[in-house]
Order: structure tokens, then sequence, then C-alpha cells
């Protein structure tokens, strides 16, 4: 039986550390699909999984990971041929289920989608959750009637892989996208990424009043904590906010003002709770309408398995910047 490395997740005496291994097919969760994979990435739901910083895995040993793009080596499911270019993210995979930082995935079909034309597998990884995060963000946004003539549009957390994505994207689709970022020294960056504006996120006062002066079209916020409750006070009417991640807290203090006299929505999303009708619809969007301008610039790096306790520390510590892909190489 072919042996192939892994990066597995332990936990010993509460101690919680990831270390590459050599499994096989029988070590892995159990599915109907068998991918070869070629790439994975590093998304903060990762780091936090990978390093027990957040209690994202419930049952160890795990092979981490939360994306994964290959080829299909055997399937039990007719829609799924061997040689098929596949994608997974979201749902249970890296976290209660055996992940992408493998040579082999193993995945229920239904995790399984055909990568849609247009996209390889490493595009495909290099957007990974970060980028499907977005266009889900799209999606809700343009149901709730979010135009980009409802001003400027914040993104927070801008130098991260989802805030990256955001600021393309909505760029793209012709949003005056404010980056708002802790980190001046990436303002030319994301200014080249499609940002029209750079605000410093020393230079805000959060804790003003129910309501401030509304000013804001709308948001994408990565952070959550005081940043998220400032920006309920300062959207305009009928504006909405799409809520993305903690990095800067879980904790939300703010009113009801914003929503019963302002109309304003809070979207929450969920990249792996995601149906798979609706994941489907949003990769093809993300090969077509959705798909960033410049890949080359928000991927600033591509390692391999060795490196991801590194990346993981670097990443929690506030000192990463854009996306890394992890190349996965052949089996042994």
């Amino acid at each position: 039986m072919t042996e192939f490395r892994a990066y597995r997740v332990h936990k010993k005496d509460k101690l919680i550390k990831g270390e590459i291994e050599l499994l096989t097919l029988d070590d892995l969760s159990p599915g109907e699909v068998v991918i070869k994979s070629e790439y994975s990435s590093v998304n903060y739901k990762d780091a936090l999984a990978a390093t027990g910083r957040g209690k994202i895995i419930r049952e160890f040993p795990r092979v981490a990971g939360i994306d994964v793009a290959g080829r299909v080596v055997s399937s039990n499911d007719k829609r799924f041929r061997k040689g098929d270019a596949v994608l997974v993210t979201g749902y249970e995979f890296g976290t209660g289920h055996d992940g992408g930082y493998a040579e082999y995935a193993r995945v229920p079909a239904e995790w399984v989608i055909l990568l849609p034309d247009g996209l390889s597998t490493y595009e495909a990884m290099a957007m990974g959750t970060a980028a499907f995060t977005v266009g889900l963000c799209v999606k809700r946004l343009e149901d709730n009637q979010q135009t980009p003539e409802k001003g400027p549009f914040v993104v927070t957390g801008a130098t991260g892989g989802v805030g990256m994505f955001a600021i393309d994207i909505l760029s793209k689709l012709g949003y005056e996208v404010i980056a708002l970022t802790g980190k001046a020294d990436r303002a030319d960056e994301l200014k080249r990424l499609g940002a029209a504006g750079i605000l410093d996120r020393q230079s805000l006062q959060l804790d003003g009043p129910p309501l401030e002066k509304s000013h804001w079209g709308g948001a994408i916020d990565n952070v959550g904590g005081d940043i998220l409750a400032w920006l309920t006070r300062t959207v305009v009417p009928w504006g909405n906010i799409a809520s993305v991640g903690l990095a800067g807290g879980s904790q939300l203090n703010t009113t009801v003002m914003p929503f019963i006299l302002r109309g304003v929505s809070l979207l929450g999303i969920t990249s792996s709770g995601c149906p798979g009708d609706l994941r489907s619809k949003i990769w093809q969007r993300l090969a077509s309408d959705l798909k960033p301008q410049h890949l080359d610039k928000i991927v600033t790096q591509t390692s391999e398995m060795e490196q991801l306790p590194k990346i993981f520390d670097d990443m929690l510590d506030g000192k990463s910047y854009g996306r890394t892909v992890i190349k996965l190489p052949e089996a042994n």
C-alpha cells in the first residue's frame, strides 16, 4: 500500500502540535473520492486549528488543511472520473475530517467540486477559501441590494488573503474601495490591487456614540470586535456589512440603533457551511466575472509542508502578508 506524507496534528498532554508523518489511505477519514493532491493553501483558520490557538479540531490526530486541489485517483460516485481536476474547500475538511495538507485526500463526494473551465489547480488554491469567502460576500451583498452608488466601501484586515481578494474583486465591480489596515507600509501594494484609499486603523475613534455620521456605503469585515462595532455606527442607511472574521476579537459591543434607525444589515458569512449548489455557482463566478485580476500580487509565497509551522506563527502574530500556496509533491 502506497505511503505518502501528510501534516498531521496531534494532541499530547494538552499540547497541540503538527508534524509531517507517513500515512496510507487507510489512515484517512472515509469518503467516496480519493484525490491526488497538487496544491493547498494557508488560511487563518488553518493556523488556529493546527497550533491549538483556536479550538477548531475536535478529534485527534487530524490531517490539517481546509483547502485542496488535485486530480481524482478513484471514485465510487459516477459524477467524478479518474483524472478529473477537482477542488475541496469548507465543510469539515481539515477540522472534523482529514484535510488537504497531504499528498492524498479522501473525501465525501458531496464535498467535491469539478474545477471550472478557466482555472488551474494552482489558481484554485491561490484563491482557496479566501477568495471563495469573498465570492460569498459579493453574492450576499448583491442579494441585499448593495451597489457602488451607496458610497465608499470599506475592507478591513486589508493585507490578509480575504482582504486582498475583496479589494481586487470589488474594485473590478466598480466599488470605491477603502482599505482599512494597521500596516501603513503596505499602502502602495493595496492601491495596486485596486484600493482607492487607505485608512489607518490607529486613526479611528472606536468608543463613539451609538450612531455616528454615516459615511461608508458598506463593508467586508475580517476583524470583528471594536472595528465591526464602529462600522455598524458609520455605514449609511440601507448599507450592508459582511462579517467574515474575528482577528480583532469575537465580542461585538453595539446597540440596535444602526439596525432599526438606519436599516443597516449585518450579513454573516460562513464558507464551511455553504450548500453544495451555491458553492459550485460561486466557483463558476470565480473562474469568470469574479476572477481576481492580480493573483500574482496576492500570492506572496509558494511553500512546502515543512514550512507550515513558521507560516502559521507568522500569520497569527500578524507578520504575514497575502496568500501562501502549499505545493504538494508526488508521493513516494
